[in-house]
């Protein structure tokens, strides 16, 4: 703990008007105020407020600051009153420490209302005097250092995840990249401290085998820098934070050795142009990586950032990132707001990019309706890689950019994403896969009849929606599977004379290398094996003694003749079924199904050019029929039209289908002339007499040419 003479010299060390009566009153009231109390540390409880103050002093603050430092936490503690304070320290002082006992800890995970109550306090409170604001960071910080003292797990992880979401970021936007380094590192560290292990382990490896080169490669540059005319450069290397090494793997989904800036090397010169003369050395000296240079002092960042960042194949060929700034920006880098203190200086209190922050934050709390409207604005501005979406009632749905209304509705409940049919955004139905932008309210549309689709996962982003739309997947592709599997062998019983009995299969599961008779159905339904094989297997004494061959043609007459027939009953398309592409079968037609290896089985209709290929496997040949479900369900029937090319002419063709009921799905100009549009056209219909009739209507039409069924 620094002791009360050191923390007057070090203020003293950049600061020679400092107050030193003010400093000294202030330490010791601390020291009395919080008297015996102590932290989970087991540490006075005044050493928390000495080290605050500490951290203040190395960032250069004013008096003012460090005083406010030593009684931050006076009155929210204490028996100590802001009367007292003011009486003692001023009013000033008064208003600072006040300020920063306004912020009481903003909980994340607890109520909504206070959260948002307290934030709004926050920036109140800082819009007034940033220094509130830094005392906070810097009592956030020192937090954060002891954090590991705590003993509840959830604690721990509530207050580093508040120091993610909050306090970070607001250092960030303040230009206080130091501050901002040291409050992710620390967090990250309780969050996710595999994944830091990992990266301090590799950052390790590299420092062992690349220790030498690091001095070498800057005395190369400082050389090249010389000989250039700029003697008075300084070059220095420097690491990246393992927050930011894991954060921008995962951000560019790129390993560790793929990342080109793990070192960078910093270039501190005199002047802006010194800037320029230095970026001009290096170019001429060395390769640039294509698209790696970002010139921030033309353009500076939100928060006043400004250097030149070029990558470069640089010394003894390593791929490395050059930054290049006058030492100003550098102490604007480093520490924002706090490098060129306004206060010192008089200056106004409200002047640069930082402050335009500030103030767009205060025009949104003018026009904002209460605090949690307030909270979910000002995350907004805070989180650029995130999207804020928002409930019916209002609550706040944090998700990745580029996240869907699918998203959303896992983020809310898995019931709610297992069962979503259809989302209305800011009041207006859209496609499930409609990606959310910051602002929107989202309503979930929901039926019990609805399951998750294997098409979802296309375009997901969320780890949860993933996860649960393939476990979906895996659980529903296994009973159908079972269910196809079971059936199949139940017909080739029958097909053989056999009364239908699980005992003959158990003896044949090693055979098939199968733990259980359902493992067995499952095998036959992925098309793994066959219902003859399981059969053979089973009554060996049975099997004939040479296959028969069966022809295209009596193959399609045997199909659909008999009892055999397995029901298409509860199946998903898509999973243990598919209907087949080439000829779009429908409820009523004669349909016939191929088993695929490993896929299941795919429905063709039986005059379909296609089951020629599967002529020489009749094994293959699965008897199927409609059941009375699959002929109550949207399927999908294929047109090709021919329209004369006149104006209107497919508007005609859109309404008379519509008129008949049927739901264009999809439309393809496959063939034009002067004359004549060919149009292939997929329609949503509930079975071959539903399509029959669409098609004599299209016919009844005169500016129709012809119509037909799409086969093959």
């Amino acid at each position: 703990m620094m002791r009360q003479f050191e923390l007057v010299e070090l203020v003293r060390s950049y600061d020679p008007n400092v107050d030193e009566t003010a400093l000294n009153r202030a330490y010791v009231y601390s020291m009395k105020a919080h008297g015996a109390q102590l932290r989970a540390s087991g540490d006075p409880y005044f050493s928390h407020p000495v080290e605050v103050a500490g951290i203040l002093a190395q960032m250069k603050l004013d008096s003012a600051s460090i005083v406010t430092g030593l009684l931050h936490d006076t009155v929210e503690d204490t028996v100590a009153t802001l009367d007292d304070i003011e009486r003692v320290f001023g009013p000033d002082i008064g208003k600072l420490v006040d300020g920063v006992t306004k912020l009481s800890r903003i909980e994340l995970q607890s109520d909504q209302t206070k959260q948002a109550e307290n934030f709004r306090k926050l920036v109140l409170a800082m819009s007034e005097d940033i220094r509130v604001l830094l005392v906070k960071l810097a009592d956030r910080l020192h937090n954060m250092q002891t954090l590991h003292f705590i003993k509840s797990d959830e604690k721990r992880r509530r207050i580093a995840r508040e120091t993610m979401e909050i306090y970070a970021p607001l250092a960030e936007r303040l230009g206080m990249h130091r501050m901002k380094d040291q409050l992710e590192d620390l967090a990250f560290a309780e969050l996710y401290p595999d994944a830091r292990a990992s990266v301090l382990a590799r950052l390790d490896f590299l420092r062992d085998t690349g220790a030498a080169a690091v001095p070498r490669i800057e005395a190369e540059l400082q050389r090249k820098l010389t000989e250039g005319g700029l003697a008075a450069a300084v070059v220095t290397g420097r690491e990246k934070s393992p927050y930011s090494i894991w954060h921008k793997m995962q951000r560019k989904n790129v390993a560790f050795e793929q990342l080109s800036d793990v070192m960078a090397f910093r270039v501190l010169v005199d002047g802006i142009a010194d800037c320029y003369h230095a970026l001009g050395i290096i170019h001429s000296a060395y390769h640039v990586v294509p698209g790696r240079f970002k010139d921030y002092i033309s353009t500076p960042k939100l928060n006043n950032y400004r250097s030149l960042h070029t990558g470069i194949i640089g010394p003894e060929q390593q791929r490395i990132e050059a930054q290049i700034r006058t030492r100003e920006m550098h102490e604007v880098a480093e520490l924002g707001v706090a490098a060129h203190w306004t206060y010192k200086q008089g200056a106004g209190k409200t002047e640069g990019p930082q402050y335009r922050w500030l103030r767009e934050l205060l025009d949104i709390l003018e026009h904002a309706s209460g605090p949690e409207e307030f909270l979910e604005h000002t995350k907004l501005e805070m989180f650029q890689d995130q999207v804020f979406a928002f409930t019916p009632k209002g609550d706040l749905i944090a998700l990745p950019r580029g996240a869907t209304a699918v998203d959303f509705a896992y983020a809310v409940h898995s019931q709610i994403g297992d069962t979503c049919v259809g989302a209305k955004i800011n009041g207006r139905l859209v496609p499930l896969r409609t990606e959310l932008g910051n602002g929107d309210q989202v309503e979930i549309v929901t039926s019990k009849a609805q399951h998750p689709s294997p098409t979802w996962e296309r375009f997901v982003v969320t780890g949860k929606a993933r996860a649960r739309i393939r476990r979906f997947v895996r659980t529903q592709q296994r009973v159908q599977y079972l269910d196809l599997g079971k059936a199949i062998v139940q017909k080739a019983f029958r097909q053989e004379g056999h009364e239908f009995s699980e005992r003959p299969l158990e003896g044949v599961l090693k055979t098939f290398n199968c733990p259980t008779v359902e493992d067995l159905y499952v095998a036959v339904g992925q098309g793994l094996a066959t219902g003859r094989a399981v059969i053979n297997a089973a009554f060996p004494q049975q099997q004939e003694a040479k296959s028969k061959v069966v022809s295209l043609a009596r193959a399609r007459r045997k199909v659909g003749r008999n009892d055999t027939a397995v029901a298409i009953r509860g199946l998903i398309p898509g999973m243990a079924l598919h209907f087949a592409g080439c000829c779009h079968p429908l409820p009523g037609d004669r349909i016939v199904g191929i088993v695929t290896t490993g896929k299941g089985v795919t429905i063709h209709t039986i005059d379909c050019e296609t089951l020629e290929n599967f002529a020489d496997t009749p094994e293959r040949w699965l008897d199927v029929a409609w059941s009375s479900s699959e002929a109550d369900s949207i399927h999908v029937g294929r047109l090709n039209v021919m329209i004369a090319n006149e104006p209107g002419n497919l508007g005609s063709l859109t309404t008379v289908i519509g008129k008949q009921g049927g739901n264009i799905s999809n439309l393809k100009i496959t063939n034009r002339s002067s004359d004549f549009f060919e149009i292939m056209l997929d329609i949503e219909v509930a079975d071959v007499k539903h399509l029959t009739t669409i098609i004599a209507a299209l016919r009844a039409n005169p500016v129709i040419n012809s119509v037909d069924r799409a086969r093959g």
